[in-house]
C-alpha cells in the first residue's frame, strides 16, 4: 500500500472515531498511537494473521487487535459504505440460492 493512501485512511479514521486518537494513561505514559493500530488491523485483512500474533509485530494484545479491528470495519461501513459498499445485484445472490 502507498504511504499517502495509508495516510489517507488513516487521518479519515482518526477524525471519526475517538478510540484510534493516542491517548496518555494514569502515569502520564503514552497509549498506542494510530499508526500501530491501523497496521495490525491491516495486517489482520491482508494477510489473514490472527490477534494474537499482532503482539510480536507492534506490540498490541490480542483483545485491542480484535477491538481496533471491530471499530476499524464499523468505521469504514459508516464512511465509504454509500460510495463503495453496493448492494447486491441478482447475479451475486444467484450463487448463493440452494438448489433443490
Amino acid at each position: 500500500m502507498r504511504k499517502e493512501l495509508f495516510y489517507h485512511i488513516l487521518n479519515d479514521v482518526v477524525n471519526h472515531e475517538l478510540y484510534f486518537h493516542q491517548k496518555k494513561d494514569w502515569l502520564g505514559r503514552q497509549g498506542l498511537s494510530p499508526e500501530q493500530k491501523l497496521t495490525i488491523v491491516f495486517r489482520m485483512l491482508a494477510w489473514g494473521c490472527s490477534a494474537d500474533v499482532t503482539n510480536e509485530y507492534c506490540r498490541l494484545g490480542e483483545s485491542t487487535a480484535l477491538e481496533s479491528l471491530h471499530k476499524f470495519c464499523c468505521v469504514v461501513e459508516a464512511m465509504y459504505g454509500q460510495w463503495y459498499l453496493k448492494s447486491p445485484n441478482p447475479a451475486d445472490l444467484s450463487c448463493y440460492v440452494r438448489k433443490s
